[in-house]
């Protein structure tokens, strides 16, 4: 059974339901990436589901399962087909040339990029083309007990991925009990937010109300800053505007690192090697701690947690269960789990 305490153990499952089951509406749907906390940078989400062109994603594994940064985005994304003058080819970045130069050096050592120097001129050719793999972005926001002030304490931050308008639709995620969500709790959520009823024992989910498609194409609004002085508070709220070139570079820096990253990193910021840490298999692996009696959330999950212990020597010798101690057959499962949702190249 999922604590019901723990929204960490929630969004793992929500996570595991929509890598099994996205979309919520049933349709089939072509492949998808799933990721959790990510977004940019006064941002993040709880869960990023990256819809996916199928062709375009098998292209996209040409360039290794490692995220493309921005800057390396920057130079792959208009690396020219035939040998060219790199301040020829790429356009202007808006920042200095000797990181333009720095990123190509980056993608030429990985071997995404091919370079040559004809004097002093260095040369770039792409061995691809960057693929658009990307269709659609999701993002949604896990609250197992959403209640009235829950929902009032989402709305602002809903109401400003809404104005924004970087990923496609946004989902507020909550666990179905006996009674539907209800209905008044709809008034305090924006009306563009859809919310989905999870059953995360079951792994099963209902909509309770379907969000609206954003406009991802056109400019967005960035809410910069609100009044706070209570209801006599008459001041102005502050706004940015954010080019739709802008919104569009954010997409596809947080679809790289979804591509990287999945779900399943939540060990990689666990400590799976305290004799403590149990993975505990539900339909999913769930990192369960004995010393608590309970799932733990990755920030208890630490060196510093007053019940971590290391592994005996003993659990690391004898090729237990094969090789090393229970923390790292667990590490290389969920590793291995997490690179079978790239594709071959």
């Amino acid at each position: 059974m999922v604590d019901e305490t723990s929204e960490f153990a929630f969004e793992l499952r929500v996570c595991r339901w929509a890598e099994r089951h996205w979309p919520p509406d049933g349709e089939t749907a072509g492949p998808i990436l799933v990721a959790r906390q990510l977004g940019t940078a006064g941002r993040r989400w709880d869960t990023i589901v990256v819809e996916c062109d199928p062709v375009g994603l098998r292209r996209r594994a040409r360039f290794g399962a490692e995220r493309l940064d921005g800057d390396l985005l920057d130079v792959l994304r208009y690396a020219p087909a035939e040998w060219a003058y790199y301040r020829d080819a790429l356009p202007d970045p808006g920042y200095p040339w000797r990181y333009v130069r720095e990123s190509i050096h980056r993608a030429d050592e990985r071997g995404i990029l091919e370079t040559r120097r004809t004097g002093n001129r260095i040369e770039i050719r792409r061995r691809w083309p960057y693929p658009d793999w990307v269709d659609r972005l999701v993002a949604v926001e896990n609250k197992p007990d959403l209640d009235a002030s829950a929902a009032r304490a989402l709305s602002d931050q809903v109401e400003r991925d809404v104005a924004l308008g970087i990923a496609d639709e946004v989902w507020i995620a909550t666990e179905c009990g006996d009674d539907h969500v209800s209905a008044a709790l709809f008034e305090d959520v924006p009306v563009e937010v859809g919310i989905l009823e999870v059953d995360p024992d079951a792994l099963s989910a209902e909509v309770a109300w379907y969000p609206r498609a954003l406009a991802v194409d056109r400019p967005g609004t960035q809410i910069v800053e609100r009044p706070d002085g209570g209801d006599r508070d008459a001041s102005a709220a502050r706004f940015a505007y954010v080019e739709a070139d802008e919104k569009r570079a954010g997409r596809l820096e947080i679809a790289e690192r979804a591509y990287e990253r999945g779900w399943r990193s939540w060990i990689d910021t666990m400590r799976p090697d305290c004799r403590h840490f149990e993975p505990r298999t539900d339909g999913q692996l769930l990192p369960y701690c004995r010393a608590k009696d309970r799932q733990q959330t990755a920030r208890e999950c630490a060196g510093d947690c007053p019940h971590f212990e290391p592994e005996p020597p003993a659990w690391r010798s004898r090729d237990w269960p094969i090789e090393g101690g229970p923390g790292k057959r667990i590490t290389r499962v969920l590793t291995d789990r997490r690179a079978r949702r790239r594709p071959d190249p």
